[in-house]
């Protein structure tokens, strides 16, 4: 099958041919991060470029199975987000909504669902003897507060959906295996789409792919009626910041459901409730439904910049990246000059993406499958928690917490009564899990799911991926423009993991998981994830603002609100941290990054 392109690109300009030319020579010679600042950040520029040209991969559906959304005039277009994502993009209506296939960053060639290899090897033994945390392995240079807030993101971007029994994978399990739950393993089969003659296989996401914040503002019109409070466009919730549900749409209901996913959920409620307040009281003439898209489109814009300047160059905590990043948002211009004067080019790298003109690079947006696997990062998970009181940083009752006791039902429960600083506060002087092979939290091998399957998430997340036609390891590095590994040695210096991989694997490099591969390197210093991972990141992390016009052409103080725009541009995470914990000021003093370890923490 031959990759499908767009019709349509952008020619590639010969003097950044030789830039993108040059730059992987350099990044294959020695590696992007062992150059200086300022060629580093040539070097990713230029593999950025390289990257969009070639690895943008259209998954367009059937013309006659899309929505039937009218065309719409650039000045007719929706003012405010719309609930499904639909009309984001001018000209491309269908762009990142709910319900389109996820893209690929991979030829299409490869990009197919295993079948035959499904289960070789077992996904069972690979958990088992590749993933079991044994000893648990932090994340020194980051706070828990980087890990509940990954599952915020993920939970907002992407949706397979929950599968369904009927045709359900069977994982089988050794006799002497030390699973406890049901044998075999049954997994959920993701449903495909129906494929088209040239047989393309995609699957939907079932949210829409925008950064819209639909994790707390819900996923259809309905949902999102009961979440508000319909006077003075805020959220109904309690004084934690707790919305109210009811049936099906609580939380507690999905799987996956934690603490941590609850505490981010609670205190951008109360922000969006902090910046309805301020919006409504600078337009007091204002509507309930013009107050709440605003705060919604301030909300949205605030998460997607403490995503980009401080999450990312937290777990990438490398000058070159934290430059890259701050590049992306502000442009070489620099934060002050843009925050005095405004954009001073039209060029990205000289003023940033916010606020500049829309570019999706001739693909329609979307998350992709190779994005949605760079993430699963369960082993920032840890399996024990220490809760500690906020102004003694002495042990609450009780201070230790098993992953299980705060999941689901359990989960929800201890929100409603635990101290929400001391929650803030825990998470904030406690580290994750490094991102690496032996550090899978044991209690999410043994996973209880709100519906009653038990399941070995580590052993899924190696079937998702050979399910969704993400390839292996070393096909995916060279998709990536990377050397593939010759042999298990090129993975890893420790003799017993090499020796492992290679049984397990049965001495076929090519064989090797993507997920285990990455696992398995030794990322550059200061980075919480492979160098091989980073690659989706360079490609992604700008598409997502790239492509949205609430992020570019129509990031403005008419669109925003000109107290709304300030928001966005004045805040950051601590901000939002201090304006509703206050208490946790003295642990949060001189905190560079606040999802590093906060330095006064006890």
């Amino acid at each position: 099958m031959m990759n499908r392109r767009p019709a349509a690109r952008r020619p590639t300009r010969p003097l950044r041919r030789i830039l993108e030319r040059a730059a992987h020579l350099a990044d294959v010679w020695r590696g992007w991060y062992r150059y200086g600042l300022v060629l580093g950040l040539t070097i990713l520029i230029g593999l950025r470029d390289t990257l969009r040209e070639h690895n943008l991969v259209a998954t367009d559906p059937d013309p006659s199975t899309l929505p039937n959304l009218p065309p719409c005039a650039d000045e007719d277009l929706p003012a405010y987000r719309t609930i499904d994502g639909s009309y984001n993009t001018p000209g491309r209506p269908t762009a990142g909504m709910a319900g389109m296939p996820f893209g690929r960053n991979v030829a299409l060639e490869v990009a197919q669902p295993e079948r035959a290899t499904l289960m070789t090897p077992n996904p069972r033994i690979v958990s088992e003897e590749l993933m079991t945390r044994h000893k648990f392995q932090p994340a020194e240079t980051l706070n828990l507060l980087a890990a509940t807030w990954v599952q915020f993101m993920v939970k907002d971007w992407f949706s397979h959906g929950r599968g369904v029994m009927e045709g359900a994978h069977e994982i089988s399990v050794p006799a002497a295996d030390p699973w406890r739950g049901p044998r075999p393993i049954k997994v959920p089969r993701i449903v495909p789409n129906d494929p088209r003659a040239d047989k393309l296989i995609t699957f939907k996401n079932e949210t829409t792919a925008w950064w819209d914040a639909s994790v707390i503002y819900g996923a259809s019109q309905q949902e999102q009626a009961f979440l508000r409070s319909h006077e003075g466009g805020r959220l109904r919730v309690d004084d934690k910041g707790l919305p109210g549900f009811s049936g099906t749409s609580s939380p507690v209901n999905e799987p996956g459901f934690w603490a941590g996913l609850g505490s981010m959920g609670a205190l951008f409620c109360l922000e969006h409730n902090a910046v309805a307040g301020a919006i409504a009281a600078a337009n007091p003439r204002w509507t309930d439904e013009a107050v709440f898209q605003h705060s919604r489109l301030v909300i949205s814009a605030l998460i997607a910049k403490i995503h980009t300047v401080e999450w990312t160059p937290a777990i990438l905590a490398r000058k070159v990246t934290e430059k890259a990043l701050d590049i992306n948002w502000y442009g070489i211009a620099g934060k002050r000059l843009r925050n005095s004067v405004g954009r001073i080019s039209r060029n990205e790298v000289v003023s940033g993406i916010l606020g500049g003109r829309i570019d999706d690079f001739g693909v329609n947006f979307s998350l992709t499958e190779e994005f949605s696997m760079v993430y699963r990062m369960h082993p920032l998970i840890p399996d024990v928690y220490t809760i500690r009181h906020w102004d003694d940083s002495q042990p609450a009752q009780p201070s230790e917490l098993r992953l299980d006791e705060i999941t689901g039902s359990q989960g929800w429960t201890f929100l409603q009564g635990v101290d929400m600083a001391d929650l803030l506060y825990s998470f904030g002087t406690s580290h994750p899990g490094r991102i690496t092979l032996n550090n899978f939290p044991q209690a999410l091998q043994e996973f209880h799911r709100p519906d009653g399957l038990v399941t070995d998430l580590a052993a899924t997340d190696i079937l998702r991926t050979r399910e969704l036609g993400v390839p292996r390891y070393n096909e995916f590095r060279r998709q990536l423009h990377l050397r593939p590994a010759k042999d298990f040695a090129d993975l890893t210096t420790d003799p017993d993991l090499e020796n492992r991989l290679r049984r397990i694997y049965d001495d076929d490099i090519e064989m090797v998981d993507t997920i285990v591969g990455m696992f398995a390197e030794t990322p550059p210093e200061g980075f919480g994830f492979s160098d091989t991972a980073f690659r989706i990141f360079v490609l992604m992390a700008s598409r997502r603002l790239n492509s949205d016009r609430f992020f570019t052409r129509d990031f403005t103080p008419e669109v925003y609100s000109k107290i709304g725009y300030r928001w966005v541009m004045e805040n950051g995470f601590t901000d939002v941290l201090l304006r509703h914990y206050p208490e946790l000021t003295g642990a949060l003093a001189g905190a560079k990054n606040p999802f590093a370890p906060w330095p006064n923490g006890k």
